[in-house]
């Protein structure tokens, strides 16, 4: 094996670079949000609400252009069948982030929330913030595991570096400036790594086009010359498959199936409200979002390149081999080889930067956003409620530190880390996003009905199995087919059912549907004495004061909780159905855009 010197000057430089960046930031920043009776814990969790626009809108659009955002663009543009037609990550993630701020950013920002799992803990009660946290957890590592195993391959095909190494050094760099300064070092270092990103790609795209053995993109984008046209098409068969994976969307691709990510199921991730709430206000929120979904469209230009350029070239010409990396089951690799084998290795070596700075930009953020909820919603919400703030700031710490450790060990020695992450998104979208709906959007919904939406979404999802994990399904929704996938390399075929119906997203309704039903269903039958109050074990409909829903003032004070302020229960045994429909408390234009002036009202 060759180790190519320039290529490993390259990475220490941008690491160093980094490694700079985010001590300079936690240094800068050590005091802000502190000030006025701030908490240094909520100052590391939303950095002080004081984010900048050019570091929010940086940071925000970082927070989605990582890793499997411009590999899988790339992959998918490149693979014969799909094409552009099937990478849907740049228009659905851009759609996610217009859909955040126009429904979701105001009402999380204006109530002054920390973390994504606030509001359900305020309604539903700790434990079931507890039961939501695991999909929402689970995600977070599992995503982050995931791009940095891909880091590793990326590494080890451009410079010839052993790849246990380079994930290794990538995860500690990330959590030794996470750990120093919060969101202020995650957000000042996304600046960098997203400017790495944009250069690192362009400069490569030029010199991989005028490669000899590379064919005109606009002939191959209709003409099969080398492989079908990278424009590719939609059968007529797959026409609900495409617009399940819209829905879901595809983020990130492995060898053989798809790894999709969400536009509606993009949403309920902590790294995106993390950002939300770290803006001063909820139209500052907003403003955010609808300009990282206009950069998330201008990142992916250069991968959609990247992957056509691998459509249209004779690989037979170039020092990769005969083979074109479609055959040898290397589909998921055509950025890294596109740099390698159709650049000179010094601007190969800007492109690899960029992979480097794509990883390390999603990794920071989900490690921190994990630790976030943990230590705000599990540790001190629900176990330790007069935790000091020193205290969970060292909560967070140390959480840091070990959700980042367990990323790094699964990337390095779990095989089907790429499947669990797949199958924890999509917990996500069809459990967390109905919750999130009901919670902001529906009055009315109760603890039992949360309960009877996770259960739901639960079944219906598993139910319909997962081939990465090779987990059969116990439902057959309709129009499912027996799959085969040849491994090139080995000739072994393996079978896998297919479902074509749209389950996750009839799961997410079903879900969301659930929630509804069995919330009014239950506060009737208490409410008109049908069943005694006493076993009402959730304290969730007839309670006066109930000892697990929290009052939304001490979510967004900076005191300790105390568990004796609750929030009454009024007793109304009828609503209009427009009314149940709009929370109009949390979605009405009086409402406060900051904790402080919450605080003042209350």
């Amino acid at each position: 094996m060759t180790v190519h010197v320039e290529g490993i000057v390259a990475i220490v430089v941008f690491y160093l670079v980094i490694l700079f960046v985010g001590i300079w930031a936690a240094w800068k920043n050590k005091n802000s949000g502190v000030g006025d009776g701030g908490d240094r814990s909520e100052s590391i969790m939303v950095g002080g609400r004081d984010i900048g626009l050019f570091v929010g809108v940086f940071t925000m659009t970082a927070t989605w252009v990582g890793g499997g955002y411009i590999n899988g663009t790339a992959e998918y543009v490149y693979l014969p069948d799909y094409g552009l037609a099937w990478a849907q990550a740049p228009f659905g993630y851009a759609l996610s982030l217009v859909l955040g701020g126009l429904f979701f950013a105001k009402p999380m920002r204006s109530r002054g929330y920390v973390t994504m799992l606030d509001p359900f803990q305020q309604l539903y009660g700790k434990r079931m913030g507890g039961l939501l946290f695991i999909p929402a957890v689970m995600g977070e590592i599992f995503w982050s595991a995931a791009i940095l195993s891909a880091l590793g391959a990326t590494l080890s095909v451009i410079v010839d570096i052993n790849i246990n190494m380079s994930v290794v050094i990538s995860a500690l760099i990330a959590i030794f400036y996470t750990l120093l300064g919060g969101l202020y070092s995650v957000a000042y270092t996304d600046v960098v790594q997203l400017f790495c990103i944009f250069v690192g790609l362009w400069i490569s795209v030029p010199f991989a086009l005028s490669n000899p053995a590379v064919s005109d993109i606009s002939v191959t984008a209709k003409e099969a010359i080398h492989q079908s046209p990278w424009l590719g098409k939609i059968d007529p068969g797959d026409k609900w498959l495409w617009a399940d994976n819209f829905c879901l969307l595809v983020s990130y691709s492995i060898p053989g199936f798809r790894k999709i990510h969400h536009m509606l199921g993009g949403i309920p991730w902590q790294v995106y409200f993390q950002r939300v709430l770290s803006a001063s206000s909820a139209t500052y929120a907003q403003v955010l979002s609808f300009l990282a979904a206009f950069g998330c469209l201008v990142m992916a230009v250069p991968s959609i390149l990247i992957g056509a350029i691998g459509a249209s070239t004779d690989w037979n010409q170039t020092s990769y081999g005969a083979l074109p990396p479609k055959d040898k089951d290397e589909s998921d690799m055509i950025l890294p080889i596109v740099l390698q084998h159709l650049c000179p290795p010094y601007i190969s070596f800007f492109g690899l930067g960029a992979v480097s700075a794509a990883v390390m930009s999603s990794a920071d953020s989900s490690i921190l956003s994990a630790s976030s909820m943990f230590a705000r919603n599990i540790y001190q919400l629900a176990f330790r409620q007069s935790a000091s703030d020193r205290e969970i700031v060292w909560v967070m710490r140390l959480t840091i530190f070990v959700f980042g450790a367990l990323a790094t060990a699964m990337a390095l020695l779990t095989g089907t880390v790429y499947g669990l992450w797949y199958l924890s998104s999509d917990l996500v979208y069809v459990i967390v996003f109905p919750q999130l709906l009901s919670v902001l959007f529906v009055k009315g919904t109760n603890t039992y009905g949360s309960v009877a939406a996770y259960v739901f979404g639960l079944l219906l999802r598993i139910g319909g199995g997962e081939p990465y994990l090779k987990l059969p399904p116990f439902i057959y929704y309709p129009g499912w087919v027996i799959q085969e996938k040849i491994h090139h390399l080995t000739g072994d075929v393996e079978y896998f059912v297919q479902q074509r119906f749209p389950f996750k997203t009839a799961a997410m309704v079903a879900s969301f549907l659930a929630n509804v039903v069995f919330s009014y269903l239950t506060k009737y039958i208490f409410e008109s004495g049908t069943l005694s109050h006493k076993y009402d074990f959730f304290d969730a409909v007839v309670s006066k004061h109930s000892k697990e829903i929290m009052d939304k003032a001490t979510l967004v004070s900076h005191d300790n909780i105390i568990l004796s302020e609750m929030t009454p229960v009024k007793q109304a045994l009828g609503a209009s159905l427009a009314a149940t429909f709009t929370n109009r408390e949390v979605l009405s234009n009086d409402e406060v855009s900051s904790p402080e002036e919450f605080q003042d009202e209350n």
